[in-house]
């Protein structure tokens, strides 16, 4: 048997390495996508409590959002909240956010020491269901309302909120002649000087109050409690649009595949829960609807070219 060459003995070892990394290759398994996590706000769907639940858990969500005049309702009916809680858990779903408080700002301390005593019932009710956030909109609205000043407010809040186990989110509405931006709201979180300090951004109120979706690429991902997702048509125009003109995420002209990639390159993997208020979708079952926010959701973040469904 004749002698190898050294150039002939690297070349086979090459091709023999070779041979052997692409089997080692094939036996791996792909690593999973990572995935994005997918909510419903119950205010898309019609239907008794139990029904927008049942529908969310049968579309595949993996949390869903409440909001406080239902629970409410939910006891007054003598029906307590644990139930629910148990509903949810069995269904595998998580509760990010409740729905939430309004005005809880009031200029006057003895307005506000009245309010907070209020808000304290609506803290109890997102705890009971197992809620991580519940949504405060800076207000009673004014032109003038002061940032800085708000910051000062909403750091009592989120001490008011850790007394029932509940994280308190600055919701920011575009309507508002106060905190209407994305900028507002994330100043005042930033300003309440509290790593707790959370907000909830909607692609309808970002549009909406005039805010530029690019300015979520200077934001990090932790800021966000939950992103609310819809889309809205080109008509009427930006600063007309009312609640009732929301439609399916994609199917409108705001710019949510760059959204998503701005919101995944931050950090953020979800909530990305659905809210419309849409009057046609209402009117169909509630399980029809969940299952169509399903497959727009799905198809917005194949298109986005990030994180999986």
């Amino acid at each position: 048997m004749g002698t190898l060459s050294r150039r002939a003995w690297m070349g086979a070892g090459g091709v023999g390495a070779a041979v052997f990394a692409a089997a080692a290759g094939a036996a791996q398994p792909k690593p999973a996508a990572e995935k994005w996590k997918l909510g419903m706000n119950t205010s898309t769907l019609r239907g008794s409590l139990e029904e927008k639940i049942r529908a969310t858990a049968k579309a595949g969500f993996d949390s869903i959002e409440l909001w406080s005049g239902d629970l409410g309702r939910h006891e007054k009916e003598g029906r307590p909240l644990d139930d629910l809680r148990k509903l949810l858990a069995d269904l595998g779903l998580a509760v990010p956010n409740v729905i939430g408080i309004w005005s809880p700002m009031p200029l006057d301390e003895a307005e506000k020491a009245k309010r907070y005593e209020q808000l304290k019932p609506q803290l109890a009710q997102a705890a009971k269901v197992g809620s991580k956030h519940i949504a405060a909109v800076p207000a009673p609205d004014r032109p003038d309302l002061d940032v800085l000043w708000a910051a000062r407010r909403y750091r009592e809040l989120l001490a008011l909120g850790k007394e029932f186990g509940i994280t308190i989110a600055i919701e920011f509405l575009g309507p508002l002649k106060g905190v209407h931006t994305l900028g507002q709201a994330a100043a005042i979180a930033i300003e309440a000087d509290s790593p707790d300090a959370r907000i909830i951004p909607d692609t309808f109120h970002v549009y909406r109050g005039g805010s530029s979706f690019a300015g979520v690429r200077h934001l990090a991902g932790s800021l966000y409690a939950v992103w609310h997702v819809n889309d809205v048509p080109k008509e009427p125009g930006q600063f007309q649009l009312k609640d009732s003109d929301r439609v399916l995420p994609g199917d409108g002209i705001l710019p949510m595949p760059q959204l998503l990639r701005d919101l995944w390159a931050s950090g953020f993997r979800g909530p990305l829960s659905v809210e419309l208020f849409n009057q046609e979708l209402w009117k169909k079952d509630p399980f029809e609807v969940a299952r169509l926010c399903m497959e727009k959701m799905k198809a917005l973040i194949a298109k986005s070219g990030v994180g999986d469904a």
